[in-house]
């Protein structure tokens, strides 16, 4: 016989099976799910939020029960993915529709990191509704890491992707491989996870380096939907980006620039074929990170992966900028004359806790190295 635990733990998981429906959906507000069970423990409504239609889970779920299940509302209980809102923004609270259906119990597997919008699980309680917290609450946190972190503070949560071989390498020496041509290190696989992950955030960024060598799409290419186009971000101190590269030819209002440059003639020319050329004040003679950081977030984008190379991995990591490292390894050697995935570190990077994934042959290792809802 299941446990009153086990119970919670079976319908959270399908809440949160529900609220990845989101991803690619929601976006700037949170994934979340929401399953209604009755008082005999059948679902008796179930949704997910995305951002086009309006609705958070609850009201979704709500509406789905009122359909042929209104009476057995009350009493039912709600299992949702994040604490039921408790402010008024493009709808009304959640935590007011839940009580005015009448549910006997919530479950929420996590508190809401917008300090706007928590204080739901204190007006379900002042409500008389019974609740719990942090049921399957890894699960939860880590559909929601952009939102959490940006929520807090205006930037994206980083997470830095990097496919590399055994000796540490994710390209050729110089002149082994033809420049603007792919040079594959990982497995089909483990390629078609990374396209899942670019699914999974609102951008991606690049050095001029890497696009000077592989001349990369950048693009979603996961077939899954998403409201907004990925936004394809590249740091060009110098204003090299070729008028012919890809992100150019196949730009559709996605395509930013990020520069200290001041040829206005080489600016004017990108900006006449689509892309958005943003001119940062210098540091030294780069592009300054935090900034770039600070104007995505400023721009809605909660979520960033980088497609990079030796000189941005690097900084990124010496400025304490990546909240999520994700590292493919392929049983490969290129040997100490290639491309290092990462060049002098200032300091030790301490990983915490390691997941582990095997893609085909290839190895999938990911660390959380700041959390965001700490």
């Amino acid at each position: 016989m299941n446990t009153h635990d086990e119970i919670d733990n079976q319908w959270m998981q399908r809440a949160l099976e529900l609220a990845a429906r989101g991803v690619g959906l929601a976006s700037p507000n949170p994934v979340v799910g929401c399953v209604l069970v009755d008082a005999d423990g059948l679902a008796i409504g179930e949704g997910w939020h995305e951002y086009d239609r309006m609705d958070h889970a609850e009201v979704v779920a709500i509406k789905e029960a009122k359909k042929d299940a209104l009476e057995r509302l009350k009493g039912a209980t709600a299992y949702v993915t994040l604490e039921p809102c408790n402010h008024r923004g493009r709808t009304g609270p959640c935590s007011q529709a839940l009580i005015e259906a009448g549910v006997a119990r919530v479950v929420a597997a996590t508190r809401d990191p917008n300090p706007e919008a928590s204080g739901g699980i204190t007006a379900l309680n002042a409500a008389g509704i019974k609740t719990t917290v942090g049921v399957c609450e890894e699960g939860a946190r880590r559909l929601n890491e952009g939102f959490a972190k940006w929520v807090r503070t205006k930037r994206p949560f980083v997470r830095m992707k990097v496919a590399m071989t055994l000796d540490g390498r994710i390209a050729p020496a110089a002149g082994v491989h033809a420049a603007g041509t792919p040079y594959w290190i990982t497995s089909e696989v483990s390629r078609a996870e990374v396209q899942r992950m670019r699914h999974e955030v609102d951008a991606v960024i690049t050095g001029i380096d890497t696009v000077l060598a592989d001349d990369p799409l950048l693009t979603d290419r996961s077939g899954l939907p998403r409201r907004r186009n990925l936004l394809r971000a590249v740091l060009d101190s110098k204003l090299r980006m070729p008028l012919d590269a890809k992100l150019v030819d196949t730009v559709e209002g996605d395509v930013v620039v990020f520069t200290v440059s001041s040829d206005e003639e080489r600016a004017q020319a990108l900006r006449e074929r689509g892309v958005r050329v943003e001119v940062l004040e210098a540091e030294g003679e780069r592009v300054p990170l935090e900034k770039v950081l600070d104007w995505l977030g400023a721009n809605e984008i909660l979520s960033l992966m980088t497609e990079s190379g030796t000189r941005l991995n690097t900084a990124l990591l010496n400025e304490g900028l990546v909240d999520r490292l994700q590292l493919y390894v392929a049983p490969k050697m290129l040997g100490s004359e290639a491309r290092p995935a990462f060049g002098a570190l200032s300091e030790f990077v301490r990983l915490g806790s390691v997941d582990v994934e095997q893609f085909e042959d290839d190895i999938g290792i990911g660390v959380l190295l700041h959390d965001p809802w700490k």
